[in-house]
């Protein structure tokens, strides 16, 4: 007797509604957990790693010690006032999830089949109108790609516009899959040099120019995609760095849409509770004079198009 495959399912850490900076119109914006980069001024530390894992917000703690109590041998220890939860544990964390009376401690995603996620998208398809939809980011989203090519798939079949935030470091085949089935592309191109790349993300940047020289070179994918670059001072946000870019990015399609981001302050916050270490304490966001010093170098070498809001 034969049986039937489980189904897919994918992990989630949030759902933004009503989002408006990802994409046109309200937007849905799911986040898919885990991410092949280790970018320095990650934005969601939550969400870079694959497995599902307790997080612990010290703000709701009581106190009441029920994690360590009902812990497993190894899991929990408790620090002065608060429980430290040792992640790396191989057992499971249930027991004090459940226990916590104040949701203190709290797994950092749900696992939704693609049914569970096409039924949670679909409740705000009425605010959608003509140029809503969802977004689908994370974390990196071609990660989970199988599950996102045909989640895509049901978008498309219910009517859904459709956008991605990502990094495009992922395998060319499930890039070739999804791009039919979307509307908006937005993707990363953080830093044009290979070395300088690798040291501020983790990983080469081939394979994202790949992806990206792909996109642009067909004229009737180019118009649905928005190459963005994160302005992080001391390692992006260099005029050597911007100009490389857009002379790379003019020579494959001068037409091509360029949206530069200055850096945004508040992802510190983030780290104690995903139990990561922020390193980059004195970086401050550009000022006005700077963003436009660096547009000023976007246009002088070829970029007509950029995206400025």
């Amino acid at each position: 007797m034969k049986t039937s495959n489980p189904p897919l399912k994918a992990l989630v850490f949030d759902l933004k509604r009503f989002a408006v900076h990802d994409g046109k119109g309200l937007r849905t914006t799911v986040f898919f957990k885990g991410c092949p980069l280790r970018c320095k001024w990650c934005q969601n530390p939550e969400g870079l790693e694959v497995k599902r894992r307790p997080i612990f917000l010290k703000k709701q703690c009581i106190g009441c010690q029920s994690c360590l109590h009902l812990a497993d041998q190894g899991q929990v220890i408790w620090n002065d006032d608060h429980p430290v939860i040792n992640t790396q544990s191989t057992g499971g964390f249930e027991a004090i999830v459940d226990a916590c009376p104040a949701r203190a401690i709290r797994y950092d995603s749900t696992a939704y089949t693609i049914e569970e996620l096409l039924e949670r998208i679909l409740r705000d398809q009425v605010f959608f109108r003509e140029e809503g939809g969802v977004t689908f980011s994370g974390g990196e989203p071609f990660l989970q790609g199988e599950y996102l090519i045909d989640l895509l798939k049901a978008c498309k079949k219910a009517g859904i516009n459709t956008a991605i935030e990502s990094s495009f470091y992922a395998d060319s085949n499930l890039v070739h899959q999804a791009v039919p089935l979307l509307d908006h592309i937005f993707c990363d191109l953080k830093i044009f040099d290979l070395q300088k790349h690798e040291q501020a993300t983790g990983v080469k940047n081939t394979q994202i120019l790949e992806n990206i020289a792909w996109m642009l070179s067909d004229p009737a994918i180019a118009k649905r995609v928005i190459v963005r670059t994160p302005l992080i001072p001391g390692l992006s946000a260099q005029k050597e760095n911007i100009a490389a870019i857009a002379d790379w990015l003019a020579s494959i399609n001068p037409n091509v849409h360029w949206e530069m981001l200055n850096y945004n302050p508040l992802a510190p916050a983030k780290y104690e509770m995903a139990g990561r270490t922020w390193t980059l304490d004195k970086v401050k966001p550009l000022t006005k004079i700077e963003l436009e010093e660096l547009y000023q170098t976007a246009r002088d070498h070829g970029i007509t198009n950029l995206v400025i809001e």
